[in-house]
């Protein structure tokens, strides 16, 4: 089976961002399956370029050791998606035109798995794979535009009518509609989803020692001897982290805890800016790393931090970040409400903040810092839970059985 994805945030081990495609990818061509990728040559969480200077943007490079492994194709893109949402949508669609052009010279393709946000991307999966006689799997990892709406990103009622219109386009002409969290299962549903399929957001435990103290990290960052509440993450607008610096400042009569944020976003100039105006010596920001290192930077955490806006929307959603710490051991400050705050107490694996709420964030972060024993055994209870129902071995287990019944339809 040939697979083609379409992906302009995909990012391999050595880079920053969610690796949740290219471990899939990676487990499907250990399967002999063929699997061709299309996606930017500019990291989506930092802007900068991810093809060496002077080659060309098409750069093709091989991974995995299976016969038929990963082919990476890199399209050409506008690169300042960062500056506004005007820039972002361009960058949108310049991948858009792009990636469907290259995707044209890929033969012999049996499934071509479309992936969202961003949703103009869905358009070229959905017309590759009607002019290949493909199969169409769309994946919704994020409900756009509901979600671009609610924290005001997009506001003109033109726009909106056209979003909401192509959202319902995609679902309907997929042959199948994957999401990664149970909460976005009755929204696709009610725009016309002909069949969901539930693939959670997940980890592999394997790139985890819990043991592992991340001597190295604490080093680097000058913070041996501190307790350490890390965020590890994109720095963007939905990700309310005005309220952790709001909860930095409250526990600063705890010179002990110190906040650490990890990552890069659109957002990171204005919050350095602010800790400094705050004068908040209890906050360090450390740049992005990529997946490869991430594990020893969590190993560097006492306690990690999750948090969103306190949107009714952001209860649908299976963050990412929160089953890395698990897989990390470590315990959870959680300030998501809905089904991922499920999973969590279902794990016995952190404390529950109120989203929005500093003072409840802070109190959080008080409470299992002075209590370093009940907070390991959170951390290792969420271990736990995620290798029985979120290791990434299993969850690929169900999505190859799927695609493999997807591409003997197409026969």
């Amino acid at each position: 089976m040939h697979i083609l994805i379409i992906h302009q945030a995909f990012a391999s081990l050595d880079e920053p961002g969610g690796t949740r495609h290219y471990e899939f990818a990676r487990l499907l061509a250990s399967r002999g399956h063929q699997v061709t990728v299309i996606a930017s040559p500019v990291s989506y969480i930092t802007g900068s370029p991810l093809v060496p200077s002077g080659h060309s943007p098409h750069l093709q490079s091989k991974w995995g050791q299976t016969e038929g492994g990963i082919t990476i194709l890199r399209a050409r893109v506008y690169s300042a998606h960062h500056k506004s949402f005007f820039h972002r949508i361009i960058a949108f669609f310049s991948f858009m035109f792009s990636s469907f052009w290259i995707g044209l010279g890929v033969k012999r393709v049996d499934l071509v798995w479309g992936t969202s946000p961003p949703i103009f991307q869905g358009v070229t999966a959905w017309a590759l794979a009607r002019l290949k006689g493909a199969q169409f799997l769309f994946e919704v990892r994020d409900l756009w535009p509901q979600f671009a709406i609610a924290v005001g990103v997009l506001q003109n009622p033109i726009l909106i009518r056209m979003s909401e219109w192509l959202e319902r386009f995609l679902y309907r002409r997929a042959e199948r509609v994957m999401v990664n969290s149970p909460g976005f299962s009755a929204h696709v549903q009610s725009r016309g989803a002909k069949r969901v399929e539930l693939i959670p957001n997940g980890a592999d435990p394997s790139m985890f020692d819990p043991s592992n103290d991340g001597a190295d990290f604490r080093r680097a960052h000058h913070l041996e001897g501190k307790f350490i509440a890390m965020y590890a993450g994109a720095h963007g607008m939905s990700n309310d982290l005005d309220v952790l610096l709001e909860s930095a400042g409250l526990l600063m009569d705890q010179p002990e805890i110190q906040i650490v944020l990890v990552g890069d976003g659109k957002e990171k100039p204005a919050l350095q800016q602010r800790a400094a105006d705050m004068k908040l010596t209890n906050v360090t920001f450390a740049p992005s790393v990529p997946k490869s290192e991430m594990p020893n930077a969590l190993a560097a955490s006492d306690v990690c931090i999750a948090i969103l806006k306190p949107l009714e929307e952001y209860k649908t959603t299976y963050p990412n970040k929160v089953f890395d710490y698990m897989a990390a051991g470590r315990a959870v400050a959680l300030a998501i409400d809905g089904v991922i705050r499920a999973v969590v107490e279902a794990a016995d694996c952190g404390l529950f903040a109120e989203p929005g709420n500093a003072l409840a964030l802070a109190n959080a972060l008080r409470e299992l810092a002075g209590n370093k024993i009940k907070s390991r055994a959170m951390g290792s209870n969420g271990r736990k839970y995620l290798e029985e129902n979120f290791s990434r071995e299993k969850t690929a287990a169900k999505l190859i059985g799927i695609l493999e019944e997807m591409a003997k339809a197409k026969d």
